[in-house]
């Protein structure tokens, strides 16, 4: 097993290189070629929240006091940087659109962000150490990465950007693979 995640961590990283290759790419070719929609800017508003959160629960792994395993640390600095430069290209992205960066706060989109954890979630997490704080980042993790997968191909279907599209097809790819080396995080050894 312990070939099969570095197998994976390796696939993971070379992942990250990639996103943050495109992300640079797409940041200097601007947005301007292509067009957008309500879809697209719906999608980097509530992406930015939840890329936000991974970043939070990574943070959690890479607290000492967690007591976080190895595999789990470096899981976890990886989601850290390939996300948080996701986050800076979707605030410039919105920005150059010309577009709020938080979406309407009179109407409530949280059916759209599916995978977030409650604050009470996240306060439960903080309370846990070793093995059981592993186990409960990676079922966390999964279901964060699914929902982000989810608002991904909903862009993909609906949106008309291609910077965006670029972005949203980056997040699925990534953060399958993700999904991939959690769950044999999770498998009995």
């Amino acid at each position: 097993m312990t070939s099969t995640v570095h197998l994976t961590t390796r696939k993971l990283r070379r992942l990250s290189v990639m996103s943050i290759a495109g992300m640079v790419i797409l940041g200097a070719c601007g947005s301007s070629s292509s067009s957008s929609n309500d879809s697209d800017v719906m999608f980097s508003q509530m992406m930015i929240p939840h890329h936000e959160q991974a970043i939070e629960l990574s943070d959690l792994a890479l607290n000492p006091a967690a007591g976080a395993s190895d595999p789990i640390r470096e899981l976890a600095m990886q989601i850290k940087n390939a996300q948080d430069p996701e986050i800076t290209f979707m605030k410039n992205w919105l920005t150059e659109m010309k577009m709020p960066l938080v979406a309407d706060e009179g109407v409530d989109h949280s059916s759209m962000m599916s995978g977030m954890l409650s604050l009470e979630d996240l306060d439960a997490m903080r309370t846990l150490t070793g093995a059981e704080f592993d186990q409960a980042w990676i079922a966390s993790m999964i279901a964060h990465h699914e929902g982000a997968i989810d608002m991904a191909r909903t862009v993909l279907s609906d949106g008309q950007d291609k910077d965006i599209a670029t972005l949203a097809e980056e997040i699925i790819q990534a953060q399958a693979a993700e999904i991939e080396a959690l769950r044999l995080l999770a498998a009995p050894a």
